[in-house]
């Protein structure tokens, strides 16, 4: 019996499930159910191209849009080339402002857009004149004679002048526009007597803020004029001395000017106390300010801002010998 029982099996049963189950794995592949999934091959890399373009076109990024830039970016601004232009859309403003306003016109005009509650205005922030503004002023001409613009404060204030030029400017090239009426930051435009709504210019919006562009050095390790133990003690002399003015944040600087121009027919520097006005707005206080007053800014440190008048008195005196050259020639 023993025998019988240690004996295996010659011939097993082909209905048996051990018999089913290693013919069933040696004909097909064994596939569990929860075996991994094989990843696709990675595909090859293009090879680089033998023969590359050795001058590519740059490419150029338009604050108005994808491709409506088609002037040269010289660093600082973007020139008109063709004079012809100009000239004719002075043309076409003065047609579409036509006949002068009379006196009771404008008085009319002012009482109506000069106050604080009128419907028709606009903000000009701390970027000054841009593209959607002129748009704005537009969408106010269709329903308006007039729009009042109001300065809010920052740098543009500083310059009033240079806002109104610029408005002038856009409208020397898109018909329209002239400024009837101007107090402290308060503007009121005019959009003309011939204005047609319907044949309004085309202005690109401004759909992101460009780069802002890389101005020289502003203020110089050695003045001009001045040697460097001159320069370092007009600096101490500045920071010690007491402010002149306490500007702040996008604040009304109307008067700045005229207040550095009075202070420096007796002080030959001067401070300006700048506290959270911000560096990027100290800087720009300072550009106008050297070109305005003139003065040579020497020192921007803690938002203080120190100008220095130049050298007035060696000039003064360099024109006074060159008039008394001339006399005594004659």
């Amino acid at each position: 019996m023993q025998k019988l029982l240690s004996r295996p099996l010659s011939n097993p049963p082909k209905h048996s499930f051990s018999y089913f189950f290693s013919h069933s794995v040696s004909k097909t592949t064994y596939d569990p159910p929860f075996s991994p999934i094989s990843k696709p091959p990675k595909p090859k890399p293009k090879p680089p191209d033998p023969t590359p373009n050795r001058n590519p076109t740059p490419i150029k990024f338009s604050p108005f849009g994808p491709g409506r830039l088609d002037r040269e970016w010289t660093g600082t601004s973007a020139p008109v080339r063709d004079e012809l232009d100009s000239c004719l859309g002075e043309e076409e403003r003065i047609r579409v402002l036509g006949d002068p306003l009379t006196e009771e016109e404008i008085e009319e005009l002012v009482e109506k857009y000069r106050h604080s509650d009128c419907a028709r205005q606009i903000n000009l922030g701390k970027n000054g004149v841009t593209h959607n503004m002129l748009d704005d002023i537009h969408n106010h001409w269709k329903r308006a004679e007039a729009v009042r613009i109001k300065c809010l404060g920052g740098v543009p204030t500083l310059d009033m002048d240079n806002v109104c030029f610029h408005l002038k400017y856009f409208y020397r090239k898109n018909p329209g526009g002239k400024i009837i009426y101007r107090h402290i930051n308060i503007l009121i435009l005019y959009r003309g007597r011939n204005y047609d709504p319907q044949n309004r210019p085309v202005i690109p919006l401004m759909l992101w803020k460009p780069y802002a562009p890389i101005y020289p050095k502003l203020v110089q390790t050695i003045a001009d004029g001045l040697t460097f133990e001159e320069t370092k003690e007009m600096r101490n002399r500045g920071l010690h001395s007491p402010a002149l003015m306490k500007l702040t944040r996008n604040g009304v600087y109307v008067n700045v000017v005229a207040r550095a121009r009075e202070a420096f027919e007796t002080e030959e520097v001067i401070r300006l106390d700048c506290t959270h006005v911000g560096t990027s707005d100290c800087k720009r206080i300072g550009v106008k300010l050297r070109d305005l007053a003139p003065c040579v800014p020497i020192l921007f440190k803690d938002e203080q801002i120190i100008l220095w008048r130049g050298k007035r008195d060696q000039e003064r005196n360099s024109d006074i010998s060159d008039v008394n050259k001339k006399s005594s020639g004659t």
